[in-house]
């Protein structure tokens, strides 16, 4: 069971942090991912960090948006910062452990989901 929070309503050039938890373990392991879908789009990969701490991310977040988790593996962070509108969306976190890289950025390749986080930015 996976546990995202930390969305919320910002204007445009703020930042917010998400947070996926774990329940009941840790992350060790495993292969975490963020992906958001906005309405009327299809859901897309934003960002993942490997259990060897390698971390990915979407063109479009790179240098705006930082991936990481805590020394105990059980919470991953999304910072978010210099938020534009076109980053308005539900933000889901995802898990799996048995994640090749190539497939890393595909949301079925993933097992375990948490529930979705709404953010929202104005202009």
């Amino acid at each position: 069971q996976l546990q995202a929070s930390g969305g919320g309503s910002v204007q445009a050039g703020g930042s917010l942090r998400l947070s996926c938890a774990a329940s009941g373990r840790t992350f060790s392991g495993y292969t975490v991912g963020w992906f958001r879908q906005a309405p009327g789009k299809e859901r897309e990969f934003v960002s993942g960090i490997r259990w060897g701490g390698h971390t990915y991310y979407l063109d479009s977040v790179k240098g705006r948006f930082t991936i990481s988790r805590d020394n105990a593996k059980v919470t991953v962070y999304l910072q978010m910062s210099s938020l534009k509108p076109e980053d308005t969306a539900v933000y889901y976190c995802a898990a799996d452990a048995n994640m090749i890289l190539s497939s890393m950025r595909s949301s079925s390749a993933y097992k375990y989901w948490g529930q979705g986080t709404q953010v929202t930015v104005s202009s």
